[in-house]
């Protein structure tokens, strides 16, 4: 099948306006307004919430930098990702494109890297949320709560794709009300302007009055990358749920055109309000958590319950994603022959319960690893899947530079989304990441994860080499049969 039919057959009824069926069979149920809220708070995780302490107590005010350097790489692989994806919505997203472009070994690894970091996160975030709900209800244990959690939203994706789109409507509606709340009530504080605010006001005074804006030195904005490059990870689930949308194109369009503000307001923006209201040196921001910190600074009262509840919505918000993305990426693995053919069956209402079923139970089994073998498989899986959405972001890079060439050939109309600056700015993104993964070699703290990571992949993609040579040696040889009845016919 040539590029030009594969791209007719998936970019016809799945991307009309108004159609209930996906070319691929799953179902079109995920409205507009459902992708808009996925594309908005894909970006924003439960890492945003905890992890931006440890980034700020190591660079300072500098984090800004390392937030704007890493917000700008996602931006870029996000354009190359919507390029690809606007012509050819797909459910398998940056995995079936690298199959096509280059090359099956390519697709079929990074897919199942990509299923292997989800269905992790799933164990880890399950377990976030456990920690919250037994310190509300300590009557049940935590492992009580995990189960629960993973259950209810097993449940939910299982019902059909428009429950999985109308809960993380809400999950992701609830993230960005409180994130958009902070930052302006933070900067009415950080003026002076807030009625009854505790903060003194002193303006934008914090960024350089304790040690200066690098108080730890420049080499400290590369610390602060390697801290808050997994937080963005998520941000491409929209490609993959826009296949599942009444309009494919479009609400792929509008993710990848609305990226740069999104990641300028929740990231950078969050983190300045920190920066501002408090010295980046405050105790209080390692102990509480930074948004706790800078909420209690103000003079809000039970900022710490408030932020567990926002902390459980992004959490359950990152659940309830991960089990749809790795489902929806088995699902497509199992569509091109990569995974178990019963991955690619769905059931009535279009949901392929047995890629659920078959990403949940290594879910369940990761949840009890966590609980069992915490310091020896878990932190293992945890991590062998820690630099993963470096490898995806770098195979989107060199998957657009192929994907360009075959569109223009094939399908020059279906090019709505460019990458800027093509090819300069993707070879210069696809630099950053190799910098960055190479710096991890380095880094003491994330030396483990990279080497691990870098193991598993690996294997994977020798797996993924070894099957592909088996599969051309097949063909091969039904050719030559072919051949041979053929003349003698």
């Amino acid at each position: 099948m040539t590029m030009q039919s594969t791209l007719q057959k998936e970019g016809g009824k799945a991307g009309e306006p108004g159609t209930s069926q996906s070319s691929d069979g799953l179902k079109a149920g995920l409205k507009n307004r459902h992708l808009s809220m996925i594309a908005i708070g894909g970006v924003i995780g439960a890492g945003l919430f905890v992890g931006s302490s440890g980034g700020i107590a190591k660079a300072g005010p500098a984090i800004l930098v390392s937030y704007l350097l890493v917000g700008a790489m996602v931006v870029f692989v996000m354009r190359m990702l919507g390029e690809m994806a606007a012509a050819s919505p797909n459910s398998g997203s940056f995995s079936a494109y690298a199959d096509r472009a280059l090359g099956r070994w390519a697709g079929f690894s990074i897919g199942w890297l990509y299923w292997f970091f989800w269905v992790v996160v799933l164990a880890v975030e399950a377990t976030a949320g456990a920690v919250i709900l037994e310190g509300w209800m300590p009557a049940i244990p935590q492992w009580g709560w995990a189960l629960i959690v993973m259950v209810v939203l097993t449940a939910t994706n299982l019902a059909s794709v428009s429950s999985y789109g109308e809960f993380e409507f809400w999950f992701a509606g609830i993230k960005v009300v409180a994130i958009g709340g902070f930052v302006v009530i933070g900067l009415l504080a950080v003026f002076g302007i807030l009625p009854g605010s505790d903060n003194p006001g002193a303006g934008f005074a914090h960024l350089t009055d304790t040690g200066g804006f690098l108080p730890n030195g420049a080499g400290a904005i590369l610390t602060g990358v390697l801290m808050v490059v997994f937080s963005f990870m998520g941000s491409e689930i929209v490609t993959l749920a826009a296949g599942e949308s009444e309009d494919p194109r479009r609400a792929v369009t509008k993710a990848t055109n609305s990226v740069i503000w999104r990641i300028a307001v929740f990231y950078l923006g969050s983190i300045f309000v920190v920066l501002t209201l408090l010295p980046w040196n405050d105790k209080s921001i390692v102990e509480k958590g930074s948004y706790v910190a800078a909420l209690d600074s103000i003079g809000i009262a039970h900022a710490g319950q408030i932020m567990n509840v926002i902390v459980l919505t992004a959490v359950l918000s990152c659940l309830n994603s991960g089990l749809y993305t790795a489902s929806r990426m088995a699902f497509s693995l199992g569509e091109r022959g990569d995974a178990p053919k019963a991955f690619a069956k769905v059931n009535a209402k279009g949901v392929p319960t047995a890629a659920i079923w078959g990403s949940v139970a290594f879910g369940f089994v990761a949840v009890y690893f966590n609980y069992a073998f915490k310091d020896t498989v878990f932190n293992f899986l945890l991590n062998s899947s820690g630099a993963i959405a470096l490898f995806v972001w770098l195979v989107i890079c060199f998957t657009q530079l192929r994907m360009r060439g075959i569109l223009l050939r094939e399908a020059p109309e279906k090019l709505t989304v460019k990458m800027w600056l093509f090819p300069y700015l993707t070879w210069a993104t696809a630099a950053m990441i190799v910098f960055v993964i190479g710096y991890m070699f380095f880094d003491d703290a994330n030396r483990q994860v990279v080497l691990l990571s870098t193991l598993v992949a690996a294997i994977v993609v020798g797996i993924g080499f070894s099957l592909g040579k088996r599969r051309e040696g097949a063909a091969e040889g039904a050719s030559e049969v072919t051949a041979d009845a053929s003349v003698d016919a």
